[in-house]
């Protein structure tokens, strides 16, 4: 349903609009992205936090089905952590500050600004990491639920949070049942 392409124009309009103002910037990505995919975009910003692969951030599942998500990602303070291994195309569109990666052998980093969209190939694994600061723009296309063990096992086996464990079962859930009751794998 979702083209990497449009979701990054959707970002770059917002971000020139709204740079200065990051809350502000990603509700009218939630609007525009909801006139674009009616009916399948979560309006209601809940937040909730995210432990994978080392990385610590925050998400608002912006739409979660079995096929596709689109969050969006960040932190005040700053994570790095590996991006996993999937059946999915993930791509990471930067709103604010930037995100660093490189893959195993590459001797320099990646360097993605706003308004950049890092593509992390289905099957690839990079070492990313945001410095002080960033949120994201993300998109995933492929099969989600083998996606789920990495982003539940840091926190099932690390931090312990199980309220975060809860409530992105919840958040996930809802969102995968309300986009099957649509019609939508």
């Amino acid at each position: 349903m979702f083209e990497p392409e449009k979701l990054q124009q959707v970002a770059q309009k917002n971000i020139g609009l709204y740079k200065n103002d990051t809350r502000l910037m990603i509700n009218k990505i939630a609007e525009d992205l909801n006139e674009i995919y009616p009916g399948h975009i979560q309006l209601k910003e809940e937040w909730v936090f995210n432990n994978a692969g080392g990385a610590m951030g925050s998400m608002w599942i912006l739409h979660g089905s079995l096929t596709e998500y689109v969050i969006i990602f960040g932190t005040p303070v700053g994570t790095e952590g590996h991006t996993g291994r999937f059946f999915a195309d993930d791509y990471f569109i930067m709103l604010e500050g930037e995100q660093w990666a490189f893959s195993p052998g590459e001797l320099t980093r990646e360097v993605f600004r706003i308004g950049e969209m890092h593509h992390l190939p289905r099957g690839h694994a990079q070492q990313y990491k945001i410095p002080e600061h960033g949120f994201a723009l993300e998109y995933a296309r492929g099969w989600i639920p083998l996606m789920l063990p990495f982003g539940f096992f840091d926190t099932l086996f690390s931090t312990l949070d199980f309220v975060t464990l809860y409530d992105t079962f919840r958040l996930y859930g809802k969102a995968i049942i309300g986009e099957l009751l649509k019609g939508k794998i």
